[in-house]
């Protein structure tokens, strides 16, 4: 049942908000703006989840046979091996478990909110009832809340009312006491969007206490499903799960077609056999590797929202960013005005501080007139506070405080002598945003935006000797002049607003043009080389002016000076044409400016069925769309939007186009780790298949029994395929080309990999043991030695996959220092097993020779010459195709 609506203003609340110590009081009262979140299971359930498994069913069998044959010792030992495996499995799982909970705590929501009088931003975990709040497009409501003031705005309500269209709200509509919860028109609920309009509210209610609060309570926490990549991860390993078992099926039959084998002999076989192989550690390997990949992504400002991004990143082939504050620094400074009669003022100065100088603007009324215009349509706030000056709002809206305070206006005065009687806030759409003035006994229009929407709307421009007729063509030529210089440009009008609406869009006065300056950051050229170098094609889509754009891409070598910018008027022109001569247009575009956000989706759009991977950053709810079309979301976490936040797979903390680059760099490192981790344990398992193969085919004993296949799997694979994941980048990550989205997991280099080195540690180990076997070596003495050589190859092996194609003396070991520690300490725990009473007696082991040892050593370090010859022949491959496609990077 919905709360009764006029039960929310019952609560005391003063519309100015609360100050500081009202809010801690209230928050220690009311407790966080938080919804409960479901409790992460504990060691203590991750270690019995460790149970539940089939491959842990089939060593749970494989103990109860041993006990049921008398076989104690080895039932005994097979029940530790369970255990100690559900340890490690607890410890690697409830590590990764906890990295992910403190990456989830670095993605926070905040809210601007009144307190003491003053516009700052809070947690939105921070927000108490009776807080007073803005909102504006693309913020998600923090609480639920009742309007005391709208403007033009529209709610996303659909998950709680259904409702898909956005609602209206308004601040002075009529709620009757049982309205339902779709027609509170003068409330927003926790958890809806903003898609337009700005509004000033009063929190009601935080928490389990708000609509979205009571559903979660009745319903509980919904299931969080498994991720795409996890799922496909876990398929394969049951589909190599089920080729092993048919494999083993195989080789019972025919052990029993020809004979020699007892009955006890082939079931302990074929169930320690199975267990040995079936790669059961890798979903949890492969758990730790993403977790390890998405802690080092935080490292670098990147933080994962969609664990898919981590596999979309590897493949992304192009990348459409934003400009502002992406490829440059997001600090606006007003470099010079030019008024409507040819006169130019310049100013000095950097950031937010007023200082600096302005040349030639003595006693100019004229340029009053349009900083007044740049303070009133204005949302922002510029105070002095604590010795330094900080500021709240939009960078474009701060930057005309400053230069009105250079001017030396008073922001405070002009806004208490010019009353805001109505406010039109900047939308994107739109290309402008106004402010209705009362001044004195008149009332005002003034208006700021792009200048070809503001010039539409005027017919005079004011000069020094007064109004005059508007110069288009003189207007024009400077915005075109200083577009091509690189600065982003802001026109600015006003209108005597006298038996007018304040909405009209024509009859204003043209006030001048205001040129400011975005500087590209320094990074972002060896960031846009790097990509080009790793195959992947870079576009600015920006709303800027098309010379302004052109200007910033030239510098940054997106772009010829000959390449034609693509422009909002271009698309909606081709568009029309179909999709063959849209995608045609767009192919060779790499700048497209005055862009609108639906052009951007059919961009993004238009390049996916050119079949790129693309990647877009957005920082609006008007970039949402194409965010959602794309195959890789990034939204800017500093000035990005609540809706683009919730539309993104991925957040760059610091809006650094460089940042997008290492994390996709990250993305292929954790990838690339992925198919290393998969490569090591399904080579050792076939090579397991094959030794047996051969031994059954020759009519020789079991090269191993079922403890010592248990021991194996422990030993050879236990910690090795772990601290691989571990490993660190190569350093060429980003001068190959990107990996193909439609590449399986289990793909051709792998099967490659499988063959080569798992052949080669099957045959070598079979050879060994037919060679002890014909030597006159007892069967218990040759399996001693056989178990030994497999683990001196399962430790050649896990260094050698380090890389897929670099020589393992080039590759530091340093650089994996658990790995490095993780292959000496299981050889000398089997050493150990070799002298300790009890354990050797059951695995039946014992100490071997120097010259055994040298024996084995001599043939393990075969397997690293092989791999180095593959590693070679991969490398000459590489560089064949390189030679071939010259022009692909």
């Amino acid at each position: 049942m919905p709360t009764d609506p006029s039960t929310a203003p019952q609560i005391p609340c003063d519309s100015n908000g609360l100050s500081s110590a009202q809010a801690a009081a209230a928050l220690a009262e009311h407790g966080p703006n938080r919804l409960p979140q479901a409790r992460a299971a504990g060691p203590l359930k991750i270690f019995i989840q460790q149970f539940l498994s089939p491959f842990i069913y089939i060593l749970a069998l494989a103990a109860v046979v041993s006990f049921g044959l008398g076989q104690t010792p080895s039932g005994v030992f097979i029940l530790l091996v369970l255990l100690l495996n559900a340890v490690i499995g607890t410890v690697q799982e409830y590590s990764a478990q906890q990295s992910a909970a403190a990456l989830r705590k670095m993605v926070k929501g905040f809210s601007r909110v009144v307190r003491d009088g003053k516009v700052t931003t809070v947690d939105s975990e921070e927000l108490v009832p009776c807080d007073l709040i803005l909102i504006s497009s693309g913020d998600k409501v923090p609480a639920d809340v009742q309007l005391l003031s709208s403007n033009d705005l529209a709610v996303d309500e659909s998950m709680l009312t259904g409702e898909s269209l956005a609602v209206a709200k308004s601040a002075q509509a009529k709620v009757t006491a049982d309205a339902p919860l779709a027609e509170r028109g003068n409330q927003c609920f926790a958890g809806s969007i903003v898609t337009h309009g700005r509004a000033q509210a009063l929190v009601r209610a935080t928490a389990l206490d708000t609509e979205l609060g009571k559903i979660a309570a009745q319903v509980g926490q919904r299931r969080v499903s498994e991720p795409p990549l996890m799922i496909r991860i876990r398929r394969f390993t049951y589909q190599v799960a089920a080729a092993i078992l048919l494999a083993i099926l195989l080789l019972v039959a025919v052990m029993l077609l020809k004979g020699g084998y007892n009955t006890e002999a082939i079931l302990l076989m074929s169930i320690g056999l199975a267990v040995s192989v079936i790669p059961e550690g890798l979903p949890a390997a492969l758990t730790v590797a993403l977790a390890i990949g998405m802690r080092r992504m935080a490292r670098v400002n990147v933080i994962i929202r969609k664990l898919i991004a981590v596999e979309a990143l590897g493949s992304c082939t192009f990348i459409c960013s934003d400009k502002t504050g992406t490829l440059t620094v997001n600090e606006l400074t007003i470099r010079q005005v030019l008024l409507p009669d040819k006169r130019s003022l310049k100013f000095s100065g950097e950031g937010i501080a007023p200082g600096g100088r302005v040349s030639g603007a003595e006693d100019q009324a004229d340029l009053q007139q349009l900083a007044i215009a740049g303070v009133l349509a204005n949302e922002s706030q510029l105070d002095y506070a604590g010795g330094d000056w900080v500021s709240d709002g939009d960078i474009v809206d701060v930057a005309f405080l400053v230069m009105a305070k250079k001017l030396g206006l008073s922001i405070s005065e002009l806004r208490q002598k010019s009353a805001q009687l109505k406010l039109l806030p900047y939308e994107s759409e739109k290309a402008f945003s106004g402010s209705l003035n009362q001044v004195g006994d008149k009332q005002y229009f003034y208006c700021k935006g792009s200048p070809e929407k503001i010039l539409s709307m005027c017919d005079a421009m004011l000069t020094a000797s007064g109004e005059q007729p508007l110069q288009t063509a003189l207007i024009e030529a400077q915005v075109q002049a200083m577009a091509e210089q690189g600065y982003r440009l802001i026109a600015l009008a006003r209108r005597d607003n006298e038996d007018r609406q304040y909405s009209e869009l024509s009859g204003m006065t043209y006030l001048g043009l205001v040129a400011m300056i975005d500087p590209l950051r320094a990074e972002a050229f060896a960031a846009v080389r790097s990509c080009r170098e790793g195959g992947i094609e870079v576009a600015m889509v920006t709303g800027d002016h098309p010379a302004t754009a052109k200007a910033i891409a030239l510098e940054l070598g997106l772009c010829q000076p000959d390449d034609k910018v693509l422009t909002g008027s271009d698309i909606r022109r081709v568009r029309a044409q179909g999709e063959q001569q849209f995608d045609q247009l767009v192919a060779p575009a790499r700048v497209f400016a005055r862009i609108e956000p639906e052009q951007k989706e059919l961009i993004v759009a238009s390049l996916m069925r050119q079949g790129h991977f693309v990647a877009v950053t957005g920082d609006g709810v008007n970039d949402a769309p194409a965010m959602r079309r794309s195959n890789a979301a990034i939204a800017m976490g500093k000035r990005g939007t609540d809706v683009a936040k919730e539309s993104a797979d991925l957040i760059i903390t610091d809006d650094n186009f460089l940042t997008i680059v290492a994390g996709i760099e990250q993305g292929r490192v954790v990838y690339n780790n992925i198919r290393k981790v998969i490569g090591l344990l399904v080579a050792t398992g076939f090579s397991a298949i094959l030794l047996f193969f051969l031994t059954v085919a020759f009519g020789l004993p079991m090269p191993m029994i079922a403890v010592q296949l248990l021991w194996l799997n422990l030993v050879a694979n236990g910690f090795q395929d772990v601290a691989l994941a571990f490993e660190p980048k190569e350093g060429d990550e980003l001068s190959a080309p990107p990996r193909d989205p439609s590449e399986p997991i289990f793909n051709r280099h792998i099967i490659e990999h499988v063959l080569v080195a798992g052949s080669t540690m099957g045959l070598l180990a079979f050879a060994n043991f037919y060679y002890e076997i014909n030597a006159g070596t007892s069967p218990e003495q040759a399996r001693n030695l056989t178990l030994m050589l497999m683990i001196i190859f399962g430790n050649i092996h896990a260094l050698n996959s380090r890389s897929e194609s670099r020589s393992i003396f080039r590759m530091p070991l340093q650089r994996n220092l658990f790995l490095v520690c993780a292959v000496p300490i299981a050889q000398l725990v089997h050493i150990g097993a070799m002298y300790m009473p009890g354990i050797s007696g059951v695995l039946q082991l014992s100490p071997i020779s120097l010259a055994e040892w040298g024996r084995l050593l001599l043939i393990a370090s075969s397997l690293l010459v092989v791999e180095e010859l593959h590693k070679i022949s991969i490398r000459a491959r590489a560089l064949k195709r390189t030679s071939v496609t010259p022009g692909c990077f």
